[in-house]
């Protein structure tokens, strides 16, 4: 997607601190930061209880003090019980309130091709893993 320029004014102290970020490797530079902080924060204005945190893969949506979103939907992607009964098996099952499970799904719902491709990344490093246990069985066997 393209980007297009636009003049912003910072209040000096929120700049330096922009800048600090960006040099300290968080965004790159000044400009990637300010657009993923401007997007992950309109995005977790649109869907309260939706945080961001670094990890691993890159950084991720997940519920306050609760689980990934990918990690929910997988979840539910992966049980029998559908309806009701899967958001209330899954909020039993992450020890959290249905209506943060409820929560995650709406964030799937706008942007469940990020969720998709996060699941996928997730599904590929389980598989290494595996390989990697399977030789080392082998090895040690």
């Amino acid at each position: 997607m393209a980007t297009r320029p636009v003049s912003i004014r910072f209040d000096p102290d929120v700049l330096a601190r922009l800048r600090h970020q960006a040099a300290a490797g968080a965004g790159g530079n000044v400009s990637t930061l300010a657009h993923r902080l401007v997007d992950e924060g309109l995005r977790m204005a649109e869907h309260p209880g939706v945080i961001f945190k670094p990890g691993p893969s890159g950084r991720r949506a997940a519920l306050v003090n609760g689980p990934d979103v990918w990690e929910v939907i997988k979840f539910l992607r992966e049980i029998d019980e559908r309806g009701p009964g899967a958001l209330l098996a899954a909020a039993e099952v992450f020890g959290i309130d249905v209506s943060r499970i409820s929560v995650a799904v709406g964030y799937y719902g706008d942007h469940g091709e990020e969720i998709d491709r996060e699941i996928d990344a997730a599904d590929a490093a389980s598989a290494r893993a595996e390989h990697a246990w399977a030789v080392q069985q082998r090895l040690i066997a």
